[in-house]
């Protein structure tokens, strides 16, 4: 019965293989370029044990331990310790979105598309596409596990040796092993892809949130998280493999709760109840913006309390980095280069961009919601009524031009909700508000290039995702790195005045505005002239 169940696994392992591997290659390869880069960089930025330990000073605060993690091997932080406490969760994090958005792919979509349905009209087992997803999800991720480990070894950098180079590598891994059983899973409640993958961002979210609190504050409360348990091994310090041990253990029971799942439930269907529609549509729901709004309700709603419950976890240890940097006059003569500008400042204009960076997720979400509704062949019957090529795609481009300001407007509430009541420093709302809402430029230019991209070359829409990941990597590395200057150029973040540090000027905000507006007429022509791809 299980052979049965089982049948042509196989042989859909290399079909899918197949179909994604360029993809999975891309992924991998990204990865790697920029964890050895960041590598390289790290050892030749920092080459003395006192300028490693200067380092490590500006690590022990509230702040950065709630942003990247709290730090292991901090008394004697060697290259090794440097890197894995600057790199792993964050990377972690990238893994488990690759991994989250590869397992919808080739769950939920394929189910709702109907190419699952095709599937099992020939002699496969039941259970077939379900295993051969999960050893696609294993292949890929250990395929990673080695090639990074391979890569940080093959250095020969003090300290990061061949032993924590593996367990490096091996966290990355299992993270995205855990986060792939816990979005299979999902596939089996929601009824659809959209839901999938929103709860499992959500628990990647709230795995986030947590381990942030728990790491900022009481290190107990981050071992209720996942990402808390991957901080535990202690890469290049301790080198503890018990919580890789626990992370596959919980990863595998989650996986063998989702197959018996899909083994009972229908295809199609899924295990949540979906709640009654009404009998008659509303007149705003038979619009082009009010259905479109429709369908992306819950998504958007869900990012507006994850922004904000973000940013309230930031200001709330605003607080403490004043504190500690009053007490370490080591970091004050480090980094005060402007009397004028408090290290405090210094660091929320810093924060700013990365929440910044965060909100435009939702904006693409939103934007590249009718590429998902045309490939399904859905758009071609709102077309065939008295509704235009241009109307349609006028109501996603407002919509998710109304989301970049509430995302901002609402992930800077929450800043200031928690922050201002602890903040030394003379700040109102009303400078935080400004010091976020600038960014509002950069996120249009993102939405730009999405819009320019589905109206010209609608199969190239995966590139929005790349160009925000670049984006975040000129943002986040790329002074680490040391990018040319025309690379960093090509980031619309890297022309934003960084508030309250930098004069707010008009110029290249005018400039990114206009364009945002030339890449999206650009996209409506091309949306205009081109053939409806189902």
């Amino acid at each position: 019965m299980t052979n049965q169940a089982n049948y042509q696994t196989g042989f859909l392992v290399q079909f899918l293989i197949k179909r994604e591997r360029m993809k999975l290659l891309i992924w991998v390869l990204s990865f790697l370029i920029v964890t050895i880069s960041t590598a390289v960089s790290l050892s030749g930025l920092y080459q003395s044990d006192i300028e490693r330990q200067t380092m490590a000073e500006t690590m022990k605060n509230p702040a950065m331990s709630a942003l990247v993690g709290q730090g292991y091997g901090l008394e004697n932080y060697t290259n090794g310790a440097m890197m894995a406490h600057q790199m792993l969760l964050m990377t972690a994090v990238v893994v488990a979105i690759m991994n989250i958005l590869l397992v919808v792919r080739l769950t939920r979509a394929d189910e709702e598309d109907g190419q699952l349905e095709m599937l099992r009209a020939l002699p496969i087992g039941r259970l077939a596409p379900t295993n051969a997803v999960m050893f696609i999800v294993l292949g890929t991720n250990i395929f990673l596990s080695l090639v990074i480990a391979a890569g940080l070894a093959i250095l020969g950098i003090e300290s990061i040796d061949l032993a924590g180079s593996l367990l490096y590598g091996v966290v990355l891994g299992v993270t995205g092993i855990f986060f792939a059983a816990v979005t299979m899973l999902f596939a089996q409640l929601s009824d659809n892809a959209r839901g999938t993958m929103m709860l499992s961002f959500t628990v990647l979210g709230i795995a986030y949130f947590i381990r942030a609190v728990g790491d900022a504050g009481n290190t107990t409360v981050s071992w209720f998280s996942p990402l808390g348990w991957i901080l535990g091994t202690e890469v290049y310090v301790n080198n503890y493999w018990w919580p890789i041990l626990l992370t596959l253990f919980i990863g595998s029971c989650i996986f063998l709760l989702a197959l018996y799942l899909n083994h009972v439930r229908d295809i199609g269907a899924g295990l949540l109840p979906s709640r009654r529609g009404k009998k008659h549509a509303s007149r705003l729901l038979q619009t082009p913006i009010g259905l479109s709004l429709r369908l992306q309700r819950t998504p958007i709603i869900a990012w507006l309390v994850g922004v904000f419950v973000i940013g309230a976890s930031y200001g709330s240890v605003l607080g403490d980095l004043g504190t500690f940097f009053e007490q370490n006059d080591m970091i004050r003569q480090m980094l005060a280069s402007d009397e004028n500008i408090s290290l405090t400042e210094q660091f929320l204009s810093m924060l700013m961009v990365v929440m910044a960076i965060m909100a435009t997720i939702p904006v693409i979400m939103s934007i590249l919601k009718i590429r998902g509704e045309e490939k399904k062949q859905r758009t071609e019957h709102l077309l065939a009524r008295d509704i235009s090529r241009k109307k349609l795609l006028l109501s996603y481009v407002i919509i998710a031009f109304v989301i970049s300001f509430l995302m901002l407007l609402v992930s800077v509430i929450g800043l200031a909700s928690t922050g201002l009541a602890v903040l030394e420093i003379d700040t109102t709302f009303s400078i935080l508000v400004k010091a976020m809402l600038v960014y509002l430029p950069a996120l249009w230019v993102i939405l730009g290039v999405a819009v320019f991209i589905f109206g010209v070359t609608p199969r190239f829409t995966s590139f929005s995702w790349f160009y925000l990941l670049f984006t975040f990597v000129v943002v986040y590395l790329g002074e680490l790195l040391e990018f040319p200057e025309w690379i960093s150029n090509l980031s619309p973040f890297a022309h934003i005045p960084e508030l309250p540090v930098d004069e707010l000027t008009f110029t290249p905000l005018i400039t990114l505005t206009i364009i945002a507006i030339a890449l999206t007429v650009v996209g409506f022509f091309g949306y205009q002239k081109r053939d409806i791809q189902g």
